[in-house]
């Protein structure tokens, strides 16, 4: 099974024959589909200037959706690095389970980031600007979480006494220094 980049790869293949090239863009969407495969699809080329349906478009066209599928998912692929950075720092820190985003749990890979059941009904903006909105809203609800967290800890530790071991707010387990 071809991954993202491979599949790519085909799509910016001129040799290929342009129903290929469009067979590896929507194979594409099985790796990365915001919207869902649908909707996505369906996104790119209202964005492109292709219909949904063409077993044969222009090949400019099919690189445009490719541009704009690909620019997107390098800003999901670059959330995804610092999650996994915060995720480290807090790992180091005790803290075991990830603040309670269940958003970002149900997206893993970047398929479902926005769930569109109607494919016309998908914001009409570039797929990278809507995924830097979503970013944006996600590392904010992480951080108002994180900073719950951390007053919830400090609170627990104020209010037991030296040598206790402190739950605070699903943050993991901490030792009170006396």
């Amino acid at each position: 099974m071809a991954g993202f980049n491979a599949l790519a790869e085909q799509v910016r293949d001129p040799e290929r024959d342009p129903s290929q090239r469009r067979q590896a863009l929507r194979k594409c969407l099985e790796r990365f589909a915001p919207y869902g495969h649908r909707a996505t699809w369906h996104h790119l080329c209202a964005r492109a200037g292709i219909s949904p349906d063409d077993r044969s478009p222009d090949p400019e066209r099919l690189m445009a959706a490719l541009e704009e599928l690909e620019e997107a998912r390098e800003v999901w692929l670059a959330y995804e690095r610092d999650f996994a950075r915060r995720r480290r720092e807090q790992k180091h820190l005790g803290v075991r389970q990830p603040p309670g985003d269940a958003w970002h749990r149900r997206c893993w890979g970047g398929r479902g980031l926005l769930p569109v059941e109607d494919p016309g009904a998908a914001p009409p903006a570039p797929l990278a600007e809507v995924l830097r909105r979503l970013v944006r809203e996600a590392e904010a609800r992480e951080a108002r979480r994180a900073a719950q967290a951390m007053h919830s800890a400090e609170r627990a530790l104020r209010t037991r006494r030296p040598g206790a071991v402190a739950h605070g707010g699903g943050a993991g387990r901490m030792a009170v220094s006396g």
